[in-house]
């Protein structure tokens, strides 16, 4: 080769490092896909004998796959951790019901950070941290939303009745009847959100609410597993998954059409554990778990541990297996630092950027533990269901049913809980069946202080200000629906549910049609509301669905919001309250 030719290709190779190094000299697109209660087995690249995904299993196999990548146990803290790069007691958000969902409204989100750089965003799915402003993708960040209330598809801040089948949805914050099977309909939206947006960088959310319970499926895709044998449950979850995968397909296909694929960063995880028993943490029958302990709302490694998969052409090798500790809250670093969009001053994130691992600058990433903790209630309470996951050791604070109680642990509870600490070399003994606490108190001892630091420190960053209060009567949203699915209180939670709770508000000034609904009433009673001292009450006949207090005055400020009904002495809580600003 002549000399001529060597000194071309050494400059030829050279810009082709600088460029790898720079990451893309245009900013990637992104399509973040997050699947729901898909366990870290639930994927055919993992040996699962009977489910197979090739569209999930392709960016894998593309681009780079996280072996340790650990998420939240449930939902909500992931997704806010996910999109804020922050552990979730700092968002505000302990658990997935009623007012623990709700991400404080100072959260600044990858999604807002991304439309100030010029990203066109939009969210399609599940969002599950809050139904009203602040709290709404459109008060996040998110240009075009189309996504579902709540935690699901006929829980209790949807309508009456709602189904996956022709559901009601939110578009743009506006209610409207969709026509088809949910996952279709949101893969749909995503799809002709990339299309319009294809000449400019784009960040699509695809947060699919699938495979979650119910488990509404066809039996197109159900069948298949039925006939193989598999027990009902599993037949339905795998039918879900395989209709998300074949709507990953068409996205990956949408991407390749447009000529994007090589500068567009897709993304596919889960949010937590799969769901089956109730019992949380015991091995399910018949669901494949990679011999990882736990499910859903567990803190052993079937509850936390999600798949993670990332390809970007341009700039990350295909085929790259990844055993470093990673989790949800490095996302969003992950996606500033690709976009080469910067953190803004005095913004403190928990996560750290995976692009030096991915584009090979490094080799490794700093040492450090992943927290994990939640429960059911506001009120984080300190030792009780937690988790510090390093890369070898992970201590443990396991509770069968942390949602089913929110009355804080007593000291006797507190002590119990210290002495029955569990600790496992997770390098060796990935099944979490050999607890080596004992034979360890030192490094119980010292991961445990760290828990201790983390938690205090979190409690400290999150404020006093909690749980984040709904606003009544602002600009951005005169009309508000209070559900039961964000009410808060002792009668609101677990055991207690047969009560009733109350809404933490905020309210403008100014005048109200108050309209409280409830399912049909078995005989005569009162209609109660009450708020900052104000109290009022209707009379309510037998049969009837609703009562309106009309040209209700509501003072400016915060406080607790109640309605209910009350027929011999005893009260009920109320299906929903549309709460209308009329001036």
């Amino acid at each position: 080769m002549s000399c001529l030719k060597l000194i071309c290709l050494f400059v030829i190779l050279n810009l082709s490092f600088e460029a790898q190094s720079t990451y893309a000299q245009k900013r990637p697109n992104i399509l973040l896909i997050m699947t729901d209660d898909q366990g870290v087995g639930d994927i055919g690249l993992h040996n699962n004998d009977v489910l197979k995904t090739p569209n999930m299993d392709a960016i894998a196999k593309q681009g780079a796959e996280f072996k340790q990548f650990i998420v939240n146990f449930n939902c909500s803290p992931t997704r806010a951790s996910m999109l804020t790069g922050r552990d979730n007691y700092r968002t505000g958000v302990v658990g997935v019901t009623e007012t623990s969902p709700l991400m404080k409204s100072s959260e600044v989100t990858i999604a807002k950070l991304l439309s100030e750089a010029g990203y066109s965003t939009g969210i399609f799915g599940k969002w599950h941290l809050g139904d009203s402003y602040p709290m709404r993708p459109s008060d996040k960040g998110f240009q075009e939303t189309l996504i579902h209330k709540g935690g699901g598809i006929g829980q209790a801040s949807d309508p009456p009745g709602n189904s996956y089948f022709n559901p009601i949805l939110e578009h743009n914050n506006v209610r409207k009847v969709f026509k088809g099977y949910c996952d279709d309909i949101f893969a749909d939206a995503t799809l002709s959100f990339i299309d319009k947006n294809k000449d400019k960088p784009f960040f699509a959310y695809y947060a699919t609410n699938l495979p979650h319970f119910p488990l509404t499926v066809s039996d197109k895709w159900a069948d298949p597993f039925r006939k193989m044998g598999l027990h009902e449950l599993n037949a339905r979850t795998y039918g879900m998954v395989a209709n998300v995968d074949a709507n990953i397909g068409r996205l990956l296909a949408k991407l390749k059409e447009l000529g994007i694929e090589d500068n567009t960063i897709v993304i596919f995880m889960s949010d937590n554990g799969p769901r089956t028993k109730r019992t949380k943490n015991d091995l399910y029958p018949d669901r494949y778990s990679m011999n990882l302990r736990g499910t859903k709302t567990s803190v052993y490694e079937n509850g936390i541990r999600a798949p993670f998969f990332i390809k970007w052409p341009a700039v990350v090798p295909q085929g790259i297996k990844f055993t470093n500790l990673a989790a949800h809250i490095d996302v969003m670093p992950t996606l500033l630092e690709a976009c080469n969009v910067p953190v803004p001053k005095g913004l403190k994130l928990d996560g750290l950027s995976l692009m030096p691992l991915l584009s090979a600058k490094v080799k490794n990433l700093p040492e450090r533990e992943i927290f994990i903790q939640g429960h059911a209630g506001s009120e984080p309470f300190k030792y009780f269901h937690f988790t510090v996951r390093g890369q070898r050791y992970k201590l443990i604070s396991p509770t069968d049913d942390p949602y089913g109680d929110i009355s804080r642990p007593t000291d006797a509870d507190v002590k119990k809980m210290i002495a029955n600490l569990e600790l496992y070399d997770i390098e060796k003994d990935s099944s979490e069946i050999n607890n080596i606490a004992r034979q360890h108190p030192e490094i119980v001892k010292s991961m445990l202080t760290k828990y201790e630091n983390w938690f205090d420190q979190a409690i400290k960053d999150r404020g006093p200000d909690w749980p984040q209060r709904i606003y009544l009567g602002t600009l951005f949203q005169k009309n508000v629906q209070l559900s039961r699915f964000d009410w808060g209180g002792p009668g609101a939670f677990g055991k207690h549910s047969n009560k009733y709770g109350y809404w933490e508000v905020f309210s403008a000034a100014a005048r109200y049609r108050i309209t409280l609904r409830f399912k049909k009433i078995p005989a005569s009673g009162l209609a109660f509301f009450k708020y900052q001292g104000l109290e009022k009450n209707i009379l309510v006949s037998e049969g009837k669905t609703s009562v309106i207090f009309d040209d209700i005055e509501l003072p400016a400020g915060s406080g607790r919001f109640e309605a209910f009904l009350k027929f011999d002495s005893k009260e009920t809580g109320v299906q929903f309250v549309d709460v209308e600003r009329i001036n």
